[in-house]
């Protein structure tokens, strides 16, 4: 048993120069390189977060103006809407007046016609009236004179 242990006391000794290269490997690349880049990835970090943070301000901004924008254009699409509304019944307005007056013009000259058509039919009827007495003294006279000469 005792070369057992000096075996393996050997097998340490030999193997303490690699154990110390590798703790001092370790430290080496802890401070020179991982360390360095433990720095870089959390400055990369942060300025992905600064920049993600800014894009969703910026985002959020957009979003507000766009809602903004659609108020605004609802507002003015009412207002348009308002007026052509009251244009429209401005027209219907105008358009009834307007029917209303050609209403007035047509009854005033059918009635105006209707009274030419009345003074007509009393002038043929007067003029009628004496025609037909120097008919009724013609025909009478025809008559008898038919009537003396056929006898």
């Amino acid at each position: 048993m005792d070369q057992t242990l000096k075996a393996l006391g050997d097998i340490l000794l030999q193997a303490l120069p690699t154990f110390f290269l590798v703790i001092a490997l370790y430290v080496y690349l802890s401070r020179v390189f991982f360390r360095p880049l433990g720095k870089v990835l959390e400055a990369r970090r942060e300025a992905i977060e600064g920049v993600r943070s800014r894009a969703e301000a910026t985002l959020r901004r957009a979003e507000q103006k766009t809602a903004e924008y659609e108020a605004a254009l609802q507002a003015a699409r009412s207002e348009i809407y308002r007026e052509q509304e009251t244009e429209r019944r401005k027209n219907q307005e105008l358009l009834a007046e307007r029917l209303k007056q050609a209403r007035d013009r047509a009854h005033a000259q059918l009635a105006e016609a209707r009274a030419t058509i009345a003074r007509d039919v009393e002038q043929a009827k007067t003029s009628i009236a004496g025609e037909s007495e120097s008919l009724a003294e013609q025909i009478i006279h025809l008559v008898l004179e038919r009537g003396v000469t056929a006898r």
